[in-house]
């Protein structure tokens, strides 16, 4: 009886660490890369901070051309919500809608540069905090925003901007309407 209590003992403790094996190299998360394998400086990284600066200065001080001369054939832009994507013909239209509204257009920022070396992020990429601002309709409006750049042959190809639409809207007089409650 001895001898099967401790058979049976031992075989539970097998099992058990067969069973703690398993579970642990399941639920082991993927090996995190480092910084280095992935990032590293931008070779490019003042004539690249240039392409992006002068997008910016371009597209606030209402010059079109060379705002346009600064995109990639095939630009894609997104944000500021999830949702939001536009061509560059796209971004160009919104721009010149902006125009017709805004008036004292000022823009201040810092930039800084880094090159991902592998997966779909890969390429040199240029980040810019911001301050936007404006007046619209006797309102003054002043904002902060991050816009990130992907630039390649001296053109950016894809982007995202980031910025509180609703400050904006809010700061210009609209107001949010609850829906009516469910009935």
């Amino acid at each position: 009886m001895k001898k099967l209590i401790t058979s049976a003992l031992l075989l539970a403790s097998v099992v058990t660490q067969v069973f703690v094996t398993v579970v642990h190299a399941q639920t082991t998360p993927a090996k995190q890369p480092r910084y280095k394998d992935v990032v590293a400086d931008n070779p490019n990284a003042e004539a690249d901070m240039k392409v992006v600066g002068d997008f910016v200065n371009a597209l606030t001080n209402a010059d079109l051309d060379k705002a346009q001369s600064l995109l990639a054939e095939k630009y894609k832009g997104y944000g500021p919500s999830l949702l939001d994507s536009s061509t560059a013909e796209q971004t160009l239209t919104g721009w010149k809608e902006n125009y017709k509204m805004q008036m004292n257009r000022k823009v201040s920022f810092v930039t800084q540069t880094f090159k991902v070396l592998l997966g779909d992020l890969k390429g040199s990429w240029v980040s810019l905090w911001g301050n936007y601002s404006f007046t619209q309709g006797g309102k003054n409006v002043s904002f902060p925003f991050q816009y990130t750049a992907r630039v390649s042959s001296g053109k950016i190809d894809t982007d995202r901007i980031y910025y509180d639409r609703m400050f904006i809207m809010q700061t210009l007089g609209f107001k949010v309407t609850p829906p009516e409650p469910a009935k």
